[in-house]
């Protein structure tokens, strides 16, 4: 009920923001090369996750330098993919008509250019009740930053990449303080040779 109830009593999606990283909090080495930090357990319940969202959210640099398909492969879930969009300032407000409802044409699933979105807070325009957002260090921390993150999904595999791009940009933290008594674990296992920990909004 965490979609409907968030929707409801926030006016937007429930945020999960999903995070595949390297023991020192890499997502990619230096260079930028990224796949495939994690392995093939943690990614086919990552691709489980998208199945139960309706939207996924990538940067505009994501999106520019991978052009990620951001859809679903697993056998039977095929047609299960979200809504893909984009955020980036240079688009701003397309998902918004004149009433303030979503666009007719934003409602497709995983086929064509995806949809744009200029700020995190634009996110009450997209479609459904669920958004994971699987978008690189600054968009990451954009959702952060923004206070809109419901949901941490942090995929940590078993190797150390040193100076490789860090998994988050500045989140506005004033003080260690601050950084304290925002989430509580919710979930923790073992994905094959990687580790998945679960964190909620405290």
């Amino acid at each position: 009920m965490a979609g409907w109830l968030t929707r409801r009593a926030r006016g937007r999606p429930f945020v999960t923001l999903k995070l595949a990283t390297s023991l020192d909090g890499c997502i990619a080495t230096a260079s930028g090369e990224s796949r495939w930090i994690t392995g093939p357990d943690a990614r086919a319940h990552a691709h489980g996750e998208r199945s139960r969202h309706e939207s996924i959210l990538v940067g505009r640099g994501t999106w520019e330098a991978d052009r990620p398909a951001l859809d679903v492969r697993l056998a039977g879930l095929e047609g299960r993919g979200p809504v893909r969009v984009v955020l980036s300032a240079s688009h701003p407000h397309p998902l918004r008509s004149p009433d303030g409802e979503m666009s007719p044409d934003a409602r497709g699933k995983g086929e064509g250019d995806p949809r744009h979105i200029a700020s995190p807070t634009d996110i009450s325009f997209l479609p459904g009740d669920h958004l994971l957002v699987e978008g690189g260090a600054a968009t990451a921390a954009a959702f952060l930053r923004a206070d809109l993150v419901d949901r941490l999904l942090l995929y940590r595999a078993p190797i150390l990449l040193g100076g490789g791009m860090a998994a988050l940009a500045d989140i506005g933290l004033s003080s260690l303080a601050a950084a304290h008594g925002r989430w509580r674990l919710a979930d923790a296992r073992a994905l094959g040779v990687d580790r998945l920990e679960v964190y909620e909004r405290a």
